[in-house]
């Protein structure tokens, strides 16, 4: 069958959009197509900077006839009607419609309406001008004269059509004066001659012979490996990095890796500085010397052409531009080194976090206050805590910061170390933005731990309480990514943490200030007593007021209303966090639902706990026909409880248990239910699961044995009762009408 072969010949592409553009390209052309009643065996699509390519292959010659049946009005509809129907259908008169009788409806026209197929060049003729002028493309530009926009002046298309045994056609149309043909041009500076294609094999292998590599994973494939290979022979080992990899291959057509190298002098520097400065400046690699995990002073660059003089001009250019780049960030960071981070952190009063939450000074004073409430849970010094979170966001000031902004944090340890602060003070300013993705450590330090659960809690409340939640697939702020981070941090570090009065606090501690910023319905001495005792001394207020007391007490009233709000609203997405969380480790999601449905709860490793219990206990003997006694018992009362229109509870009046099998199974259920809820409260959740499973065997004897719904009503009510109390019984660890399987 015959292929088709798209090529747009353009200027430079930006390397971002390349990948994308291929992906669209494929999905309009073939949708296109597909529309047009042409399917397709296959499509692949390329882009290199200058280039979109496009292959379909297995196109029929031309379009089925397609034949269908259009319904018309009644017999005997007005004549208007009959007159748009045969127009509609294009029949020259009502005899050549069909009358078809239906029992309901009666008798009306139909028409048969037959479409005859078209060629597939004059379809592609149709459809390539219409996809190019409406390509999806984030940025575009119009040039000239023309009317045509494009990301970048679009200077040749190449189109043809045909079997590969045969000569293929080129399919003909114009797009804004630039007519398709079957010439194109191959490297700008090695092969920039015209030469004619025919079909995408022959293309591939004329782009080759003309330095250009069409792939743009065989372009990463080359540049990573020769990176590798010319890092190995210098006895370094390449740093890799996917983003720039991906950046630099859609830079080049004929990728050349070349060394360079810098002064010995400014390895003084932070690594992570020296490779943010030649990553985002030269879109070049660095280099690391394996025996010291220390940068070396050379770097890997990705030239686009094979230099006549091997390349050693291309190398000098670079070097002084990485020169001059690594001379200004030296410059930045002995400049920041000058000022101690305490003096950086008061200016954070000039710097705003959020306009409805004020103010980075602001947010500091939150997060130290509630890294100073976790860091007894977590082990660590409150003191400590608080200093680090004080000194968090004060290399947000700085000037390297301000230059390279994914460094906040690493340069916030960095100056810390330099000044002499304790090394656990200074590990905290790092660690606490982390985890910042799935494959991100986290803290593990407890200062760490307790500054960076601070700082994401506060975030997580500030912007519940403005009401800037993440909806859909929109999360601005990254608030799924905090609220994974803090279940993280957590698992990972096995904490018994109850989140629920941390962000009441959290909420408290928000409102206030934003009370102090209102300021507009309390006297001036209320807010100065705000500022002086802050919301921690909310309960003391009260008393050492008169006049002012009554709207205190309103204020303080609004903010506890909207802390248990938040706190209720953001427990329930922490535990859908949790899900996920548990879920991409293989957790089953009907027990994770199923300890989940007995509340919001507030203890994340807890919650963890109980489902691990509950699926080892499951997975026995006991736990499979428990649960299926538990079914049976559940399906009952779920029946008698819609016919008698009650819900049954476990309150029975023991005397009516005549049979022996009735009564042990109350007295399992009793012996169980105190077992299993003082488990509970000692955290012990194998333990919990291990008394419920101690009611298998009273359980399955009472099925065997007694009939439920006996012909006394008050025996029945009594033995659906006792299965109340089963039912009841179970709900001390996890709803087990959750539980599928």
């Amino acid at each position: 069958m015959p292929d088709l072969f798209l090529e747009l010949f353009s200027e430079e592409i930006p390397a971002r959009m390349q990948r994308r553009a291929a992906a669209d390209l494929a999905a309009l052309v073939t949708e296109g197509l597909t529309a047009a009643g042409l399917p397709q065996e296959g499509v692949t699509a390329f882009a290199t900077p200058r280039r979109l390519a496009l292959n379909v292959v297995g196109l029929p010659a031309r379009s089925a006839d397609v034949e269908e049946e259009r319904k018309g009005p009644r017999v005997g509809a007005p004549e208007a009607a009959i007159e748009g129907f045969l127009k509609a259908a294009g029949l020259a008169s009502i005899d050549q419609a069909t009358i078809v009788s239906d029992p309901k409806k009666g008798e009306f026209y139909v028409a048969t309406v037959r479409k005859a197929g078209r060629a597939t060049v004059d379809v592609v003729a149709e459809l390539i001008p219409q996809v190019v002028r409406a390509f999806p493309w984030p940025k575009s530009m119009r040039w000239g004269t023309g009317t045509l926009r494009w990301v970048r002046p679009l200077h040749s298309i190449v189109c043809t059509f045909g079997p590969e045994t045969e000569e293929p056609e080129i399919v003909h149309f114009d797009i804004d004066g630039i007519r398709s043909g079957n010439q194109t041009r191959g490297h700008r500076f090695h092969a920039p001659d015209v030469f004619t294609v025919k079909r995408f094999d022959d293309y591939v292998a004329k782009l080759e012979r003309a330095k250009v590599v069409l792939d743009g994973d065989r372009r990463r494939d080359i540049i990573l490996h020769d990176a590798r290979d010319r890092a190995f022979a210098l006895g370094l080992e390449l740093v890799e990095d996917d983003a720039l990899l991906s950046e630099v291959a859609g830079l080049v057509e004929w990728p050349v890796v070349l060394i360079g190298s810098f002064d010995p002098s400014f390895l003084s520097i932070p690594d992570a500085v020296i490779r943010s400065t030649i990553r985002a400046n030269q879109k070049c690699f660095v280099l690391r010397d394996p025996r010291t995990g220390r940068l070396a002073n050379k770097f890997v660059l990705t030239a686009n052409i094979e230099a006549h003089d091997g390349g050693r001009a291309i190398v000098g250019g670079n070097e002084r531009v990485v020169r001059a780049r690594l001379s200004d960030a030296k410059f930045f960071y002995e400049t920041d080194l000058k000022v101690p981070l305490e003096e950086r952190a008061k200016k954070l009063q000039i710097v705003t976090f959020h306009e409805k939450l004020g103010t980075q000074a602001e947010r500091v004073e939150r997060i130290a206050a509630i890294a100073r409430e976790i860091a007894p849970h977590v082990g660590a010094d409150p003191a400590d805590a608080d200093r680090a979170a004080r000194l968090a966001k004060a290399d947000l000031m700085t000037e390297m910061v301000g230059e390279f902004p994914e460094l906040q944090g690493y340069m916030g340890r960095r100056y810390a170390e330099a000044q002499g602060l304790d090394a656990k003070i200074a590990a905290a300013i790092e660690d606490h933005y982390k985890p910042q993705g799935p494959s991100d450590a986290v803290p593990t330090a407890p200062v760490s731990i307790a500054v960076a659960l601070a700082d994401k809690i506060d975030m997580l409340t500030g912007f519940w309480i403005i009401d800037e939640k993440p909806t859909g697939s929109k999360d601005p702020f990254a608030l799924r990514r905090a609220a994974l981070g803090v279940v993280r941090i957590i698992l990972d570090n096995r904490l018994q943490l109850g989140l629920a009065r941390l962000i009441r606090e959290a909420g408290r501690a928000v409102v206030a200030q934003r009370i102090w910023r209102e300021g507009q319905e309390a006297t001036t001495s209320l807010v100065d007593i705000f500022k002086k005792l802050g919301w921690q001394g909310a309960k003391a207020l009260p008393e050492a007021l008169t006049s002012e007391a009554e709207v205190l007490d309103q204020r303080f009233r609004e903010i506890d209303s909207k802390g248990q709000e938040v706190a209720h609203d953001l427990l329930a997405f922490f535990a859908d966090r949790l899900k996920v969380q548990l879920r991409e480790h293989g957790a089953r999601h009907d027990l994770v639902d199923a300890v989940l449905a007995l509340g919001t709860q507030d203890d994340i490793l807890s919650i963890v706990r109980r489902v691990e219990a509950l699926g080892a206990f499951l997975d026995s003997e006991d736990g499979a026909n428990l649960l299926a006694g538990y079914r049976r018992a559940a399906n009952i009362l779920k029946a008698e409880e819609k016919k008698d229109g009650v819900v049954y509870d476990s309150i029975l009046n023991q005397d009516l248990l005549a049979d022996p099998i009735e009564f042990a199974l109350w007295e399992a259920i009793g012996e169980a239910t105190i077992a299993a809820e003082s488990a509970v409260l000692n955290e012990d959740f194998p333990a919990a699961i291990s008394a419920l499973g101690r009611l298998r065997q009273p359980v399955d004897l009472f099925f065997e044995n007694i009939l439920v719904n006996a012909e006394d009503p008050e025996v029945r009510v009594t033995r659906l009762k006792l299965l109340a109390g089963l039912r009841a019984a179970t709900r001390t660890v996890a709803d087990f009408s959750r539980i599928g399987g």
